[in-house]
């Protein structure tokens, strides 16, 4: 599969598009003045206990409160809560020996939040969800500073390794390695991108990560809450970070100062990639030159059209987003279940489009044609698992109901993408009625009595081809009728660039005459 990367830098932000196979799977929108995302790491203020949800709101800056649940807590809360403390009445030039740092007992997965944060202390935080809607950010309390090969988790000496490493010899080689060079108090998580790694990458990475962890006790010195004390990178390199692999064939960029960056990046990373970074200025948007902007106007409104003539309706309300699919027009043979199943099985592959170009999250219906045979479901519950392994938010696919429908739920980190494909009719300026033939052909009229009484000689009126037929017909036509009132022949042009409700004037030189 090829993987390319197209970013488009504007001065309203920045658009992030993922191809695979040239088509257009992932579109991500970094705008210059969002306050908020996903990874950064605040110091807050504890405002509000709420024993009834055993929940804390609390104040990292944002107009609403941000939601902090005790499940969200960790179980290192209290030396996630001494650790702050220390950290911003450290005079040390150089920050306290976090090594040396004693850990607090863990609490209990059944507590009480008031037993935590009684006292309403400051306290760090990381966005788990970005503002939604009238709700302020989600909080955790489970710090962890993600790198490309290796997570690190303060507070704990757990090592654990992804579960996408299905071998068992790479998985122990992995654990050997991680537990030689890993800091004191700190646990580590092994991405699946680690797999066939050596020892020299992967204690880089982790130094690079420890480098950030010092600079958050930096940061956290004489603070004042609320404070951002630690930024996610930027979107462009946090999907690099997450994405790149030997997929990758291209990233083209718009902005030199994104270019350069990226650029460097790369090289950090993966010293081998960097060849693919290029510089895009020919001119025509960056977008328009690859084929995004015609696929999002295809896959962003409500109806979706497949290949084969099948079409998805997608809706949604408040507590669901529902997916119905339609059969199309051409058939795979004379067999009704047999074309069920094709249309199915290429419906799924969009929906699992569809869910991540929109970043569509939480519960999701999907109303497939119906199929009797219990196989035929199988296959369809496989396939639709298959097509989404390649999206990267955590997600539930369930086999297909007695009543023929699909459940899916994905994870929600930020607010769905919309972006509306329609545009304001043209003749009715989006009031759903024109002007009668009546009417536009008195207008017409008129506006002919003006120009002759102007003396303008060959006067040629353009019009909508459908206009022009209704113009011309009969013997005695409406053209003919204005030649004989304005003692001067008339002549009608015909222009399928025209909106219907549209004409233009123009002398006997061809020039428009504007009224």
């Amino acid at each position: 599969m090829n993987k390319e990367l197209i970013i488009n830098a504007a001065p309203q932000g920045v658009e992030i598009a993922l191809l695979e196979d040239k088509k257009l799977v992932e579109l991500h929108n970094e705008k210059t003045d969002a306050s908020f995302a996903v990874g950064d790491l605040y110091l807050g203020k504890v405002k509000k206990l709420i024993p009834g949800l055993n929940a804390a709101f609390v104040d990292v800056g944002f107009e609403k409160d941000a939601f902090l649940h005790y499940t969200d807590l960790s179980p290192y809360a209290k030396s996630l809560l001494k650790f702050t403390q220390l950290a911003m009445q450290d005079k040390s030039p150089e920050g306290f020996d976090f090594s040396k740092f004693e850990i607090e007992p863990e609490i209990i997965k059944t507590g009480k939040i008031n037993e935590v944060l009684g006292q309403r202390p400051n306290i760090m935080v990381q966005i788990l969800k970005e503002p939604i809607a009238a709700k302020g950010p989600r909080l955790s309390c489970e710090i962890s500073l993600p790198g490309r090969f290796v997570v690190l988790t303060p507070f704990n000496d757990v090592i654990a390794v992804s579960r996408k490493i299905h071998s068992s010899e790479e998985r122990r080689r992995l654990q050997k390695i991680v537990e030689a060079i890993k800091p004191k108090n700190f646990g580590v998580i092994v991405r699946t991108a680690a797999e066939g790694k050596n020892t020299a990458e992967l204690h880089e990475d982790l130094l690079n990560l420890f480098q950030s962890w010092k600079s958050l006790q930096q940061n956290l010195k004489g603070a004042t809450a609320p404070a951002k004390i630690l930024s996610e990178q930027t979107k462009t390199t946090s999907i690099l970070r997450d994405l790149l692999n030997e997929d990758f064939n291209k990233i083209v960029i718009n902005d030199k100062s994104i270019f350069n960056d990226t650029k460097s990046y790369i090289q950090k990373i993966a010293p081998d990639k960097a060849d693919i970074v290029s510089y895009y200025h020919n001119g025509s948007p960056i977008f328009d030159q690859y084929g995004i902007t015609k696929q999002v106007k295809a896959a962003f409104g409500k109806t979706v059209n497949l290949p084969s003539g099948a079409y998805l309706i997608v809706e949604h309300t408040e507590a669901l987003h529902v997916i119905d699919v339609n059969s199309g027009y051409k058939s795979v043979s004379n067999n009704q279940e047999e074309n069920a199943l094709q249309t199915n099985l290429e419906a799924a592959e969009e929906i699992a489009r569809q869910l991540r170009l929109r970043d569509i999250g939480g519960i999701i219906v999907v109303d497939f044609i119906d199929m009797k045979l219990p196989d035929n479901k199988k296959r369809l519950h496989e396939a639709m698992e298959s097509f989404m392994r390649l999206d990267r938010a955590k997600h539930a696919v369930l086999a297909i109901s007695k009543f023929g429908l699909m459940q899916i739920t994905r994870q929600r980190m930020k607010p769905e993408m919309t972006i509306n494909t329609q545009e304001v009719c043209p003749s009715c300026q989006g009031t759903g009625k024109i002007s009668s033939a009546l009417i536009l052909e008195d207008e017409i009229e008129k506006n002919l009595s003006y120009l002759a009484m102007q003396k303008h000689k060959g006067l040629k009126v353009a019009v909508h081809p459908i206009l022009h037929a209704y113009l011309t017909k009969g013997l005695i036509s409406k053209r003919r009728r204005w030649s004989w009132k304005f003692k001067q022949p008339i002549l009608l042009l015909s222009n399928n660039n025209y909106h219907l409700t549209e004409f233009h004037f123009f002398d006997k030189n061809d020039e428009e005459i504007r009224l």
